[in-house]
Order: C-alpha cells, then structure tokens, then sequence
C-alpha cells in the first residue's frame, strides 16, 4: 500500500476580514502520519486556519508542502470533511446517485454503469459504508452522513486530510467507528491529518497532537500532555483535574 509521505508547513500565516485580524503569526508543521487536533473557543480561528490551508481564504505567509526527500509539493491533493452538509432530506437521491453523479456527466434517473457503481462501492468500503450504497441521503444518520462525506474527500487517495469538527452531530457508537476509521487510515497511508475539535476527550484519545489556538498559536504539544496544560485547562476554564474532566466525560 502506497503511504502518503506529505508534510504541511505553516509559516507565519495571518488572515484579516473586515479590518478585523482572525489569525496571526501562526506557525504550525504537520508531519505524515501525524493528528494534529486544532482546539480552542468559538472564534478562535480553527475553521479558518482549515480554510486558509484549502486556499479558501485571502491571507499572507506561507503555506508549504513536503514529500518525504524535503521537496516541495505544489499540487497536493487535499481531503477535506465539512462540520455539516446542507441539502434537501426529501430529496429522493441515495448515496449511489451522489457518487455515481459525482463521477458522470450524465442524469441520475439514466442509472448508473457497473464501472461507475463498482468505484463507489470500493470508496464506500474504505469507510466502512458499504452496506447504505442504496440508502437515501435523508435517512442517513449523522455518523453514516459523515462517512459518506470521508469517502467523497478520500477519492482520490488525498496528500492531506483536513477534518472541521466532523462528528459534531454524530452519536457515541458513530463517534468511536469515524475516528477508529480516521485512526486505520493514518496508520494504512501514513497521511497526516489536521482535525478541528472542541471536545478535549476526543483530542486526548484520538489524536498524536495538539495545537492551541486563540487567533494565535497558543501552545503545541503532544496530545497524550493534554491533560498537564494549564494553558488549556485555563482557556476551557476547566475547574476540576484536567485528566479526570476529559478522559471520564
């Protein structure tokens, strides 16, 4: 299996929207094969920082990517899972139609070619999602939506993996199976990933580190120190033990 030996290098990046400044001075790296969870309060800069990476935001600095020799990528392929996804949930369309559109020029209602619906079932299989191929996209459950979503960013296989809060409407069960999946990838295509989170729980499980944003680049760690920060702790004006508000929530 192929590993994505990418890295993304974040050098003095700032970001300004009307005349206000969202972020400054940021200076992150991210390695292959790396989590790093983005945390902080409501905005503090994390989608943004997401955004900026995707090239969806006008900002100066830098932001450069590395194969494993120290050369520059220019054209990396990103994966990018949103917090939600807007549509219709009487649409009568099923997560084949998307996928099979997705890949066609040619209406829905014409069906779909065997080439086409093998490739969505090998996308779907990756995210354990096979099964909910005839499924309609407004019976999905918020854990199953944001696998479909993962399945979408992972075609084709993405240099990097971008992920905005994405079990923020996903059950317990859905929240241990998208982050065991998002583990199994990391581990399988050595991608790294940048996760945006807000509950400390999950960073502390799930990911390898963290990056404490507050407009600005807080702190950094690995996400196994999470609960010794008092920088964190202070931000999340947390009263009790650290290790014990996290990892018994």
């Amino acid at each position: 299996m192929d590993k994505c030996q990418c890295s993304v290098h974040i050098k003095n990046l700032y970001v300004k929207k009307g005349g206000h400044t969202i972020l400054e001075n940021v200076n992150l790296t991210a390695n292959h094969g790396e989590t790093l969870a983005l945390i902080g309060k409501n905005g503090a800069g994390k989608t943004t920082l997401l955004k900026s990476i995707l090239s969806k935001n006008n900002s100066g600095g830098e932001i450069l990517f590395f194969n494993s020799k120290g050369e520059k990528i220019f054209n990396p392929k990103i994966g990018y899972v949103p917090q939600r996804l807007e549509f219709d949930h009487g649409a009568p369309i099923t997560v084949m139609d998307i996928f099979c559109a997705n890949s066609s020029r040619l209406p829905v209602w014409l069906g779909h070619s065997k080439k086409l619906k093998k490739k969505a079932f090998e996308m779907l299989a990756k995210v354990g999602a096979k099964k909910i191929a005839d499924k309609p996209i407004g019976k999905l459950s918020g854990g199953e939506l944001q696998r479909v979503l993962l399945a979408f960013a992972l075609d084709p296989m993405p240099d990097i993996l971008l992920l905005d809060e994405p079990v923020s409407a996903v059950d317990r069960n859905g929240i241990n199976k998208f982050y065991n999946i998002i583990n199994s990838l990391r581990e399988d295509y050595h991608m790294p990933i940048i996760l945006v989170s807000h509950d400390l729980g999950h960073v502390f499980k799930y990911a390898t580190s963290y990056a404490l944003i507050n407009h600005k680049v807080i702190e950094t760690g690995k996400a196994s120190e999470l609960p010794e920060s008092e920088n964190v702790k202070n931000t999340f004006d947390l009263n009790l033990c650290l290790k014990e508000e996290i990892l018994w929530k």
